[in-house]
């Protein structure tokens, strides 16, 4: 087998289209495709935008875009302190297994450790035994006393309308 050499680096313009396939990816590795309307316009304005709300990490393999990490900073008010969420950690099928989520989950609490942040957090499908097998590996701890909540699509409208000024 021939050695690849792979690096992680920040997204940058250009990038879009690639981390907008990958999101795609996800989407349907997910059975989710048909929620997923994400576009390059949208991602370009998240992560390079006057507003950017987002980061992205990216790794490539022999110059091939391999993998992402999506991810954007939070706040602990306990610890008084900010924090990172992992919106998506995506490694594209041919490019499995060879450590790469590792190095980006390493890479993001690199970001963590530097910045004095005090948690990197993500969520994980409840059926996707590899990746909660490697969130296990790497420390990660499922927060079982929390239930994650969304409101989103007619019942974010609904509720918005529901309150006045």
């Amino acid at each position: 087998m021939t050695p690849t050499a792979s690096t992680i680096r920040s997204a940058q313009s250009g990038d879009e289209t690639a981390i907008v396939a990958m999101i795609h990816e996800l989407a349907l590795f997910e059975n989710a495709s048909e929620q997923c309307t994400v576009t390059e316009s949208q991602i370009t304005a998240a992560l390079f935008g006057d507003d950017a709300v987002a980061c992205c990490y990216i790794a490539e393999v022999d110059g091939a875009t391999a993998a992402m990490a999506l991810w954007f900073r939070t706040f602990s008010t306990w610890d008084g302190v900010a924090g990172i969420h992992l919106e998506d950690l995506f490694v594209r099928e041919q490019f499995r297994r060879r450590g790469l989520a590792r190095a980006l989950l390493a890479r993001l609490a690199r970001e963590c450790v530097t910045r004095g942040y005090s948690r990197l957090s993500w969520a994980v499908l409840d059926w996707n035994a590899d990746a909660i097998a490697l969130y296990d590996a790497v420390g990660g701890r499922a927060q079982s006393e929390w239930i994650t909540y969304r409101v989103s699509g007619p019942e974010l409208y609904a509720l918005a309308g529901s309150f006045s000024s």
